[in-house]
């Protein structure tokens, strides 16, 4: 879902039975992590960490930065980790490395959970 005022539908959004949603947060400054920590957000969720509206590549540490950040709203249980929508409007290089930052930031997450 993108470019909405999530917060008016939420409770909604989260009784439609879907096992995981995806919703547009890098471009409206992650607004939605407020709503969905507040409405005590069941379904599993992936707020988009970057814009992939930018041929700029972010990078391991940023990534890593939004997802502490979100962390801080959604239970890790509950969290899924993928840009916002819309790859196909990029090149396949910016695609590719800004995948692999994804990836490689998810993972070093996940090792500094499990210490």
């Amino acid at each position: 879902m993108f470019y909405s005022e999530f917060e008016d539908i939420i409770t909604a959004i989260d009784n439609m039975d879907a096992d995981a949603i995806t919703f547009e947060a890098s471009r409206s400054e992650y607004s939605i992590l407020n709503c969905i920590k507040e409405s005590n957000f069941e379904t599993e969720v992936g707020p988009g960490v970057y814009d992939i509206h930018s041929p700029r590549v972010p990078s391991v540490d940023e990534i890593k930065g939004i997802i502490k950040k979100m962390l801080n709203y959604i239970d890790i249980k509950n969290l899924w980790i993928n840009p916002d929508c819309g790859l196909k409007t990029r090149g396949n290089k910016e695609t590719t490395e800004s995948l692999i930052n994804l990836v490689e930031a998810t993972k070093q997450i996940k090792k500094e959970l499990n210490k």
